[in-house]
């Protein structure tokens, strides 16, 4: 295996995402395993910067991306680090971080050549929009993957509108609203990945990846591979209550997934709202409508309307009291601006949705 360069992070010692190239594979490194491998922006620019670079290599027949450590694929953006900015008023990092990442999202949904992602470990928030985007997704027995967003006073943003709109039934409502986390199984059930296999066979895995030859159909290659080592683990546990989450959560309002809840006799739904009432209010119907708006978008419609409601969230209390509560003080007793979703008015949650000014949208040309 050939190194070849890598970036370094304030935070960090040594080099945060690590790029080498082992035949034909192109390999990509998240290698900040004491936080996780979370996502900050000099790694999502030196990313973007190599997924160019290799684009047009002809030595690099497929992109493998995984995380350092036995933990974590990727548990997310550095929340912490954007909370600083915040403190420090800090405008163009608020800005430039998610419309950079939302960018690389959307340039890895369109990755010319077969992008693998091994989800071995936690995958979560950041780490979801550089997996989950690919062609190829791996998940093994230590995946644990989520979207929980609105347990900080955020949404589940990253392209999530798209890709949780189009799980089965209203299965990525749940997901998203809730920050359920769920394992392997269920990531295949979801759609959110495409094989599993274990842990231990991911070295074997790369080495098949590593001898695809020059000049034949990169993509088949992969998957004739990726199959041979794919395992069925069941249903996991949403194909059991799918038909409950689609019944509390099939609505067109946010008020009406609460009614529900707090009317249904079952130990699932009484559990799942008290989880709800856990999360920011606000953010809870901000997702809401995200996902809802999203059924009907591609996913470059879904990234800029998800910048738009990046660049309000970051400026309100809930998002910076949600990190205060979970990562900062970590008491884990975060007090939101309203009470309960009932005190949320719809004209405050339409307004998160409203265009930026021209010059201020993201713009996607990949």
């Amino acid at each position: 295996m050939s190194s070849e360069n890598a970036t370094s992070s304030p935070h960090d010692n040594e080099a945060s995402v690590v790029f080498s190239k082992d035949g034909a594979i192109g390999h990509i490194l998240l290698n900040r395993p004491k936080a996780l491998n979370a996502l900050d922006l000099p790694m999502v620019d030196a990313i973007t910067g190599k997924l160019r670079a290799w684009e047009t290599d002809p030595t690099v027949a497929v992109v493998v991306i995984e995380g350092a450590g036995e933990k974590a694929f990727c548990a997310g953006g550095d929340i912490r680090g954007l909370y600083d900015a915040r403190q420090r008023d800090d405008e163009e990092l608020l800005d430039a971080f998610y419309r950079r990442e939302y960018r690389l999202n959307h340039y890895i949904a369109n990755y010319p050549k077969p992008y693998v992602a091994l989800m071995d470990g936690i995958t979560m928030g950041g780490g979801v929009g550089v997996s989950v985007h690919g062609r190829f997704r791996v998940v093994t027995e230590r995946t644990l993957f989520a979207m929980p967003e609105t347990g900080i006073g955020f949404f589940p943003d990253v392209g999530g509108g798209y890709f949780l709109s189009r799980c089965p039934g209203e299965v990525g409502m749940y997901l998203g609203l809730t920050g359920a986390r769920i394992k392997a199984a269920d990531c295949i059930y979801a759609g959110l990945a495409t094989h599993r296999t274990q842990s231990e066979n991911i070295a074997s895995l790369k080495g098949e990846l590593a001898k695809i030859s020059e000049g034949g159909d990169g993509f088949v290659a992969v998957q004739r591979i990726l199959d041979e080592h794919h395992s069925d683990d069941g249903v996991g546990i949403l194909g059991s209550v799918r038909g409950e989450v689609d019944d509390l959560f099939g609505s067109e309002t946010v008020s009406d997934v609460f009614a529900r809840l707090d009317t249904s006799p079952s130990d699932f739904a009484r559990e799942t709202a008290k989880i709800l009432r856990t999360k920011s209010p606000i953010a809870v119907a901000v997702a809401f409508d995200q996902i809802r708006q999203a059924r009907d978008m591609t996913l470059a419609q879904d990234l800029m309307m998800e910048f738009r409601l990046s660049q309000r969230t970051v400026r309100k209390p809930d998002l910076f009291e949600g990190v205060r509560a979970v990562i900062v003080d970590k008491d884990h007793s975060p007090r939101w601006q309203h009470a309960d979703i009932g005190q949320v008015d719809p004209r405050e949650v339409a307004a998160y949705f409203d265009l930026l000014p021209e010059d201020k949208e993201l713009k996607l040309q990949f």
